[in-house]
């Protein structure tokens, strides 16, 4: 019981338990009676180191020279001095005898001597290495004698440590001490402690006793022959057994050895002040120090010297050492680009060093940085963030995509720059299959809704890509309401050549979404229309459509003949084939740069190819080729090809769509069929005879409006009827009619921006028939002449 109560009350009052923090394995090698060991908190796991020392009494010697470092390592700060964490003084009880340790917890570091093992640079990389080394301990000594009015008294390769990031520091402060040349107990505590010291680092008056010619010297002139000691042993890479082994110079670099030399003088007054060293020293010149040290000081430099820097920084990167710039240069360009010292072309350096890591580190050591860069203002800095989208894309994770990148991203959407715009719809191509199915029905689809009626043609086409691309990860009923509107209502009807193209492609390769009605009603007439387009690649695109479609249609209908149960609502040919091949179309024209009214991706007019198979499904071929992006320009070449009639109920878009900006939907679920006029009697017959499930295009209607009126021009109804009885189509046999809505003029149309020019003649209204049908608006009769352009495209 007395024992216990002794291990309780004795010393600070507490054990080892007590102290926050666990011990792990010691290192190899600590500077003097010091043990040196790894160590982790107990509160959160970090790494540190622990150095400990132990006397048999309080009255130690060791024990007081340990507790002068502890006070002085506490008070000391400074980048290149290590950093003290926690201290402690425990006194136990071993077979009865008391023994007093004192603990010292400071940043994670090891051995200098371990630690260039472990590196094995050589040459010039080595070279470079150590002089940003000792560029480093030099610094902190000349802040000790110069600034401090201290001396350190032992430095040398045991006193020097090294951080994770490869900083070397000084440390071993148990013989550090004050000193005044004009007090004479100014060096009292140096003289108390100076048998720590070992004898082959000991200057010649300090190893006479000569105090009256150390009080006498400048405060560096210990520590200058403590740098030359720690040169030598860094270079040959053996500790210092004698003073006389400091003569060999044959490891030293010649850039250094006039400078080392000095250090060394036999003359106290004499030696180099290791400031002068970091100043003059041309060692100390090389890149990897230089870019180091810019880094160091970025906050000073102008804006102009930051640009400059890094810009040059990614190909400087590859020639300094690789382990030193993961672990030194890089912790300090992420650290800059967080804080914003950084310019935003230093992002590019940044990846480009990220790069060289494996996929864990740079989870670690780059990722947090992007996510916060996402976070800033800057607009060069998110232009950065998401040029280079694919280097970083597919390491972030679903939900740091839809709760921290995505709404700092969707700003982009309705910037005023088309440029960033255009780089923020591209980046959806990686971020939209890690957003939630909330986040692209609730917030993505609005934002590509507005972009398809953008100003800009190639935005536009490029939103009808995504939309094709993305398509697969849309829920089966925003897919029906959402991709079959935008392609066929929107991007059919663009007046950008590029656009349809784009509508056609992105039909076939989301061919399997859409049921057979779909692909016989709303589909294949607004497709064939664009078979007499002005421009020759919409042309090609429209007849490999056309022909797919047909192949679905034929599929089904042997498979109705066959009385297959399967269902015809399920019925349509893969698109798997066709996405791959449109995402490759997709990325090629989303990589051009520059102005987005500059580069317009444009398909190819000979090398498309579209086939539809029963057996392999869709496969889509592109080629992309640079064309002229002014929509002027191209409108003025090419006309404008006619709104396409379709069954979809939008032959008169311009008119009858109505857009609520206040409700939460995203642009494409208010397309609903517009209600026809009864047309004329004198047409009845010709649409009895062109009634069909698939109409038509108009300007064939008009073509046989025009021939039959030039050869009958005053027809009576009953005429008609015996005419045109013998191949008119059968009364639709419908017992409930079709709930169509009547078409509704609206300031707030949305699709006002895109829809089809208004005709230049008012053409009579067909009737409504069986089905969904076409409705007017067309071109007058001669428009079908239009086709002498064809061949110039």
């Amino acid at each position: 019981m007395f024992k216990f109560l002794k291990e309780v009350v004795g010393g600070s009052g507490t054990g080892l338990k007590d102290l926050p923090y666990n011990i792990a394995e010691p290192f190899p090698s600590a500077w003097g009676s010091w043990t040196h060991s790894r160590g982790t908190s107990k509160d959160d796991g970090s790494p540190v180191s622990v150095f400990s020392l132990s006397g048999s009494n309080a009255q130690d010697g060791h024990l007081a020279a340990a507790r002068n470092g502890v006070k002085r390592l506490r008070t000391v700060r400074h980048p290149n001095i290590l950093s003290f964490l926690h201290s402690a003084e425990i006194e136990t009880y071993d077979a009865g005898s008391p023994k007093v340790t004192i603990y010292i917890v400071t940043e994670p570091v090891m051995p200098l001597s371990e630690k260039i093992k472990e590196l094995g640079l050589e040459g010039t990389q080595r070279d470079e290495y150590y002089a940003l080394g000792l560029h480093q301990i030099a610094k902190a000594v000349s802040f000790l004698n110069n600034d401090c009015k201290l001396i350190h008294g032992n430095v040398c390769l045991a006193s020097v440590v090294v951080t994770p990031t490869l900083d070397w520091k000084l440390h071993a402060f148990d013989v550090l001490s004050e000193f005044d040349g004009s007090n004479e107990t100014s060096s009292g505590q140096m003289l108390q402690y100076a048998w720590l010291v070992g004898s082959q680092y000991k200057p010649m008056e300090l190893a006479k006793s000569d105090w009256d010619a150390i009080k006498k010297s400048p405060p560096w002139a210990i520590d200058s022959w403590g740098m030359g000691c720690l040169i030598y042993e860094v270079f040959s890479g053996l500790r210092l057994s004698k003073t006389e082994e400091l003569r060999n110079t044959g490891s030293i670099p010649k850039s250094l050895l006039p400078d080392y030399q000095r250090l060394l003088s036999s003359m106290p007054s004499r030696r180099l002040n290791s400031s002068k060293l970091i100043e003059n020293s041309e060692y100390f010149q090389n890149k990897l120090v230089d870019t180091i040290h810019f880094m160091e000081i970025l906050s000073l430099k102008d804006s102009v010297e930051r640009d400059t820097f890094f810009r040059k920084l990614p190909n400087l990167a590859e020639q300094l050492p690789r382990q030193i710039v993961l672990k030194k240069l890089l912790p300090l360009l992420a650290s800059a680009l967080e804080f914003g010292s950084a310019a935003a072309s230093a992002l590019t350096a940044l990846l480009k060093m990220g790069s060289w890591l494996s996929s864990e580190e740079f989870n670690v050591k780059v990722l947090p940085t992007i996510v916060k860069l996402f976070a800033s203002n800057d607009r060069a800095i998110r232009v950065g963030l998401l040029q280079h989208i694919d280097q970083y894309g597919e390491s972030l994770s679903p939900q740091v995509v839809d709760e921290q990148v995505y709404p700092h991203v969707a700003t982009g959407f309705s910037d005023t720059s088309a440029f960033l715009r255009e780089l923020t719809l591209k980046s959806m191509l990686i971020l939209a299959p890690k957003l939630s199915q909330r986040t692209i029905s609730g917030s993505l689809l609005k934002y590509l809704s507005k972009l398809q009626v953008d100003e800009e043609p190639a935005i536009r086409t490029n939103t009808t890509i995504l939309l094709g691309n993305i398509g697969s990860y849309l829920n089966e009923g925003t897919r029906k309401r959402v991709l079959i509107n935008a392609f066929t209502v929107r991007a059919l009807r663009d007046t950008f050549p590029p656009a349809r193209g784009a509508g056609i492609m992105a039909l076939c390769a989301t061919s399997s979404y859409y049921d057979i009605t779909e692909v016989a009603t709303r589909i294949l007439p607004n497709v064939v229309v664009l078979t007499i387009d002005p421009d020759s690649d919409v042309r090609i695109k429209a007849f490999q459509a056309v022909d797919q479609f047909l192949q679905i249609a034929k599929q089904h209908y042997e498979k109705t003949n066959a009385s297959d149960t399967t269902g015809a609502a399920s019925v349509g040919s893969s698109s798997v084939p066709g996405n791959a091949s449109l995402l490759g179309w997709a990325m090629s024209s989303l990589t051009l740069k520059g102005k987005p009214s500059d580069h317009v991706p444009v398909a190819s007019a000979s090398s498309t190819a579209v086939t539809s198979t029963a057996s392999n499904g869709t496969t889509v071929s592109e080629t992309t080729a640079p064309a002229r992006v002014s929509s002027t320009t191209d409108l003025a070449e090419h006309p404008v090809p006619t709104s396409p009639t379709s069954t979809d109920g939008w032959g008169e878009l311009e008119n009858g769509i109505q857009d609520d900006h206040e409700s939460d939907r995203d642009g494409w679920d208010e397309l609903e069929p517009l209600e026809e006029t009864k047309p004329a009697p004198a047409l009845s017959n010709i649409q009895a005879a062109q009634r069909r499930p698939v109409s038509q295009p108009i300007t064939q209607k008009k073509q046989a409006s025009n021939s039959l009126s030039k050869s009958t021009p005053k027809l009576n109804k009953d005429e008609d009827d015996d005419l045109w009885g013998s191949i008119a189509a059968p009364a639709p046999k419908t017992a409930r009619p079709l709930n169509l809505k009547t078409a509704q003029t609206d300031d707030d149309d949305p699709w006002a921006a895109i829809a089809a020019p208004a005709p230049t003649t008012k053409a009579k209204p067909l009737s409504t028939g069986r089905g969904r049908v076409a409705k007017p608006a067309a071109p007058k009769l001669g428009a079908q002449r239009i086709n002498r352009t064809s061949s110039g495209m």
